[in-house]
């Protein structure tokens, strides 16, 4: 039978049109940055609607096209977004990274924000009082220390009594070692806890009142190292698994209350203390003062050294560009229907389907190539190939 005779060209045609002239009034005012993004999409839909027009019927080959074209006009297209006027946001970490730009893109978009800050007086704190207009407020605090998250409670609830609090974005974040788990301090692990997951689970908490009464939103800022075990980050990957974790079950128990939970993992970025030399160069001296010296002896002070060298030259190639990143934070704020979780930045899905969906003697070859580069091993086993 010729193709062009066959009795489902013409209804199969209809639905191209259809489909066609729906994605135009979509995006016909959008960015065309999302072209390239529906691409990927109506590729895979070419070939299904090949395969249904030679194998099944008429009738049910033009309801799977249909179905699926429904599902990517929905997947693919531009967002509603809502409006920033009349809504508070609340920022941690707002002295540098991502939460520095976001309260800045923020406030411009017309959010009224409240951003934490380490140090009133940092550089960071200071250009956000000079770039932002009078409905940025700026607040100390400390997320280890439970009177500085009260005190935060008490601001926020005094500036938002009449609208709630849209939106949390858990941002603030702390990395103090770059190492085997068996070389990471106790302190390390509580440190990373502390702030990444106790000091975030905290603050969540204290303000979950003022977002519920507005059905608003808690986004947080997460990490692929809590979903993938990465070699030398046992403390900082551990941390943020809890904090995922945890925000996963806030998003199941949240819904029935109309609060939305999105996180997002961000790739490799130039952000918090990664081009501070001088923190690096002290937690390098605190960790082989306190290691156990068979520990010491068995990994050789360097092995150690080189580890920390490797983390560096990571930090030198990650990415400045915050955007991706940014544009993820907004659209979980100010979108209808935001997404449960967002990859933002170049290549961090390549990650998750490696980790996921490849056999785990491929994805555990793959992450020794970003993280073992150099080959290098502990001391005891350096001697070990030595004798064999």
């Amino acid at each position: 039978m010729e193709l062009a005779s066959s009795p489902s060209l013409w209804a199969h045609a209809v639905v191209w049109l259809l489909f066609s002239c729906l994605l135009f009034l979509r995006f016909s005012s959008s960015d065309m940055g999302l072209i390239p993004l529906l691409m990927l999409y109506v590729l895979p839909l070419v070939l299904l609607d090949w395969l249904c027009h030679l194998y099944l019927p008429v009738s049910l080959g033009i309801l799977c096209l249909s179905t699926a074209c429904w599902w990517v006009l929905g997947r693919a297209t531009p967002r509603k977004l809502l409006q920033a006027k009349g809504k508070t946001v609340f920022i941690t970490g707002c002295d540098t990274g991502f939460g520095n730009v976001a309260a800045h893109k923020l406030d411009t978009l017309g959010f009224s924000v409240i951003a934490s800050v380490l140090n009133l007086e940092s550089p960071g704190a200071k250009e956000l009082k000079k770039k932002c207009s009078e409905n940025l407020t700026i607040i100390q605090m400390d997320l280890t220390k439970p009177e500085d998250i009260q005190k935060a409670q008490q601001i926020t609830k005094s500036k938002t009594a009449q609208t709630g609090l849209w939106a949390l974005i858990n941002n603030a974040g702390y990395c103090a070692h770059y190492g085997d788990a068996e070389l990471s301090l106790m302190s390390t692990y509580r440190g990373c806890m502390e702030v990444n997951f106790f000091g975030t689970l905290e603050i969540t908490k204290a303000l979950l009142p003022l977002i519920r009464s507005c059905k608003g939103r808690i986004v947080t800022v997460s990490s692929p190292a809590g979903e993938h075990s990465f070699p030398f980050l046992a403390a900082y990957g551990s941390s943020k698994a809890a904090l995922s974790r945890v925000m996963d079950i806030f998003r199941h128990e949240l819904m029935p209350w109309g609060v939305k939970v999105s996180i997002i993992q961000p790739a490799s970025y130039k952000t918090g203390a990664h081009d501070n030399r001088a923190h690096w160069e002290s937690q390098h001296k605190k960790l082989l003062a306190n290691l156990p010296s068979e520990v010491l002896q068995a990994y050789g002070e360097e092995y150690i050294s080189e580890t920390q060298d490797l983390f560096k030259k990571h930090g030198d190639t990650a990415c400045s560009d915050f955007s991706p990143v940014i544009d993820s934070i907004t659209d979980a704020v100010l979108s209808e229907n935001p997404s449960v979780k967002y990859f933002a930045g170049k290549r961090v899905w390549l990650l998750y389907f490696i980790g996921n969906y490849l056999p785990q003697s491929i994805s555990d070859n793959f992450y020794k190539s970003i993280f073992l580069r150099n080959g290098i091993k502990p001391r005891a086993l350096q001697k070990q190939d030595k004798v064999e």
